[in-house]
């Protein structure tokens, strides 16, 4: 499940459903060195409860503002703050520039939100399917995407980002949640969920072992039972899957790799050193990969920053996850 401050949409919906009346704040445009990135967005209700952010703070009371006269007149409007730099520098950012925000009444009117298509975005959310919501600000029209249906809107499916067109359209991406699938609860497991959630992940833990995958062990954690190529069969990665293997036993290990080298997952590493991975190359060798298959894992996993503790080790797979994403 997504964090509740990623519940925004969801929760303007709600807002809405419940006579409140509600707002949709969305970052369309920032400068370079913006804290909120294109597509962040801020929920407001009629009663002025809030929901996540466009800045550090900086424009947030004017947009506020802007947003319940919005319910009022049911227009949407596009927001230009120009944020000098000393203006900046108070509200703890980096720099000065410009930042533009569409704010959306939701519900009726010509120019506002309508709630049918809020729903719609909802109900894709909670699939979990990849969705867009495509604005044209010059006429107010909108339509929700998938994938395929808009070539504009697939590059930014794929590169994970908001943003404007040169046509005049905006187009607000809103992919499923990332997930990282862990293979074997070993100590390094510990930090890495905690790690992975912080960066937005959903993780899930692996591990038949019932001492080693324990709740006591592992509080508040998925953690599921089953052999892992069962398991991974039963959470079917997509491409927003990474899958990490921390048991260096072939009897674990292997099942998962052969089951992740065939799925869509974005990133497969494995723990292991040079010589356990040649061992292990020489095995999928056997069983039929390919070159081209078996370089896709990372091994030994994580980026090589002299991590010796689990908690650093921890930190070099993530960084090397987001890398892979990123790039």
């Amino acid at each position: 499940m997504t964090a509740a401050h990623d519940q925004i949409p969801e929760a303007a919906l709600a807002w809405h459903r419940a006579g409140k009346g509600a707002a949709l704040a969305t970052v369309i445009e920032t400068w370079g060195s913006a804290p909120r990135q294109a597509g962040s967005q801020l929920a407001i209700s009629g009663e002025g409860e809030m929901l996540g952010s466009v800045s550090g703070g900086c424009v947030e009371g004017a947009v506020i503002t802007e947003a319940l006269d919005a319910l009022q007149d049911r227009k949407s409007r596009v927001l230009t703050f120009g944020v000098n730099d000393e203006t900046a520098f108070a509200a703890g950012l980096a720099c000065g520039g410009t930042i533009r925000v569409l704010v959306e009444p939701i519900g009726d009117g010509s120019e506002a939100l309508p709630a049918s298509l809020l729903e719609k975005l909802v109900e894709a959310r909670a699939a979990p399917h990849a969705a867009a919501i495509v604005t044209t600000p010059s006429t107010w029209d909108r339509r929700l995407v998938q994938p395929g249906e808009d070539p504009a809107a697939d590059a930014r499916f794929r590169s994970d980002r908001s943003g404007m067109e040169e046509d005049g359209r905006f187009i607000a991406i809103h992919n499923p949640p990332l997930r990282l699938i862990v293979i074997g609860a070993v100590h390094i497991a510990q930090p890495l969920l905690q790690i992975a959630r912080t960066c937005g992940y959903a993780p899930t833990l692996i591990d038949p072992r019932a001492a080693f995958g324990s709740q006591d062990r592992f509080p508040g954690e998925t953690i599921l039972d089953d052999w892992p190529d069962e398991a991974l069969a039963a959470l079917r990665p997509d491409a927003r899957t990474a899958i990490v293997t921390l048991t260096h036993d072939p009897k674990l290990d292997d099942p998962a790799i052969r089951f992740a080298l065939n799925s869509p997952a974005f990133y497969l590493g494995c723990l292991g050193s040079t010589r356990t991975h040649a061992k292990r190359v020489d095995r999928l060798t056997a069983e039929g990969f390919t070159p081209d298959q078996i370089a896709k894992i990372h091994a030994p996993v994580g980026l090589d920053i002299g991590a010796k503790t689990p908690a650093e080790i921890a930190v070099s797979i993530m960084a090397q996850v987001t890398s892979v994403l990123r790039k």
